[in-house]
């Protein structure tokens, strides 16, 4: 049974791509208050249905998959550059395939502008016509108008024209930025790229019996199972260990583990592994926000997806990657590691910033790891007990000592040099990730 939320998300997503939806109508449509129907709009809005624009409304927008997820709608291009829409309202939905500026002459600029297309341009009239002629969006930079001929056969075309304060370039630069972003996005990878419907996994009820589970266990050879009401809504886990030298006719709800540990689609796989491990549990139940199944992860789903990301190019830079990417391993058996400090990872006095720096001493750590084949490491707290200002440019030499090892857990000290001068010490504590 869904919830009033629940069933509010389904009724926006059966809606038509373009449709424009309210509060007010969301509420009268489904009998519910504005604040239940504000919540859900504000929630579709987040899981990219929807798409809210100043004087225009809210709009349900193309949902993207994970492979076209670098596709922006011209409903979210008009919220990045902070746009006033001119003309073709209803072509907001829409998705651009790429942009184009115009800055060549008018007939150059024809050729590279073709359907689905975004023309970026500042005051040139005859510029916006031709481009709504061919299919294509247009964004005005600068903060200037069109004519109203243009206005009207963009209402015509349901081709939107957007106008934009911001110059041509910063304009490209942000749109550019909100695609990185989304790339960035694209490459984490979430519980609901990878887990097993609830429709394909086994489930146990709380009024079943050990018997039930016995029976389960043999047909599916599974060893654990979530158990749950009549309602689908989550009580609780029941293992093999949980039945051993149990009565069959015992009530599992007497011997579950209750309020389980559980996870959510958003939650990345990384971290759902992470917990798994450190939980020493196998199998994970993932719920909604109401506690409802809908459906499990195993750790070998978790472990073998972690593999396969990891061969998968990178699109989208982190700091995470900036800094792998400036590191240079140096030493043969033990790790030293020669690192350039770059203008991107520096604070607003021009010296190393604490995220770059804490980053680099993770990564040379977890490296140091690997090398002496302790597999993959994920570090569990950090103390920086003496740091100089490093400024940009800077060579670093960074040297990690195992202090204590043992088979969960390893403590590790640093030394940081720039031209043999020590300018910083550290001490961390990584947490084993033993498959």
């Amino acid at each position: 049974m869904s919830t009033k939320h629940e069933k509010i998300l389904q009724y926006i997503e059966s809606l038509p791509v373009g449709d424009k939806i309210s509060v007010r109508q969301i509420a009268k449509e489904m009998q519910v208050s504005e604040g239940t129907a504000y919540r859900a709009i504000k929630e579709a809005e987040n899981r990219r249905l929807v798409s809210s624009i100043e004087r225009v409304g809210t709009i349900r927008i193309e949902k993207k998959k994970k492979e076209n997820i670098e596709r922006l709608t011209f409903a979210e291009i008009v919220n990045i550059v902070d746009g006033q829409v001119l003309g073709g309202k209803a072509g907001l939905h829409k998705t651009l395939t790429k942009f184009v500026i115009g800055a060549m002459q008018l007939d150059d600029m024809m050729r590279y502008t073709d359907a689905g297309s975004l023309l970026i341009v500042g005051n040139r009239v005859k510029a916006h016509q031709n481009a709504l002629t061919a299919g294509a969006a247009v964004l005005i930079t600068g903060g200037f108008d069109t004519t109203e001929e243009n206005k009207q056969l963009a209402d015509e075309l349901e081709l939107p024209i957007i106008s934009s304060s911001y110059d041509t370039f910063t304009v490209a630069t942000m749109i550019n930025r909100a695609i990185y972003d989304q790339l960035i996005k694209k490459d984490i990878l979430l519980i609901e790229d990878i887990y097993i419907p609830i429709e394909e996994t086994a489930t146990l009820k709380n009024t079943d019996t050990i018997a039930d589970f016995q029976n389960l266990n043999i047909r599916t050879s599974h060893g654990a199972f979530p158990v749950v009401t009549k309602a689908n809504k989550l009580v609780g886990m029941i293992t093999v260990k949980d039945v051993i030298g149990k009565e069959e006719n015992e009530p599992i709800d007497k011997v579950m583990t209750k309020n389980p540990i559980s996870g959510t689609m958003k939650t990345s796989v990384a971290s759902a592994g992470h917990r798994m491990i450190w939980e020493g549990i196998d199998l994970l139940p993932i719920v909604d926000d109401d506690g409802i199944l809908k459906g499990v992860i195993s750790r070998q789903d978790v472990l073998k997806a972690l593999q396969h990301a990891q061969r998968q190019p990178q699109h989208g830079e982190t700091i995470d990657d900036l800094v792998k990417s400036e590191m240079k391993v140096m030493g043969e058996e033990d790790v030293v590691v020669e690192f350039k400090v770059t203008p991107q990872m520096t604070n607003h006095y021009g010296a190393i910033s604490y995220g770059a720096f804490t980053t680099l001493l993770a990564e040379v750590g977890a490296f140091a790891l690997k090398r002496r084949k302790r597999g993959d490491a994920v570090a569990e707290n950090m103390t920086i007990y003496f740091i100089k200002p490093i400024q940009m440019e800077s060579v670093l030499t960074v040297v990690p000592h195992i202090l204590d090892m043992s088979r969960k857990f390893v403590k590790m000290d640093f030394d940081i040099f720039n031209e043999s001068i020590l300018v910083g010490k550290a001490m961390m504590t990584f947490q084993l990730l033993e498959r």
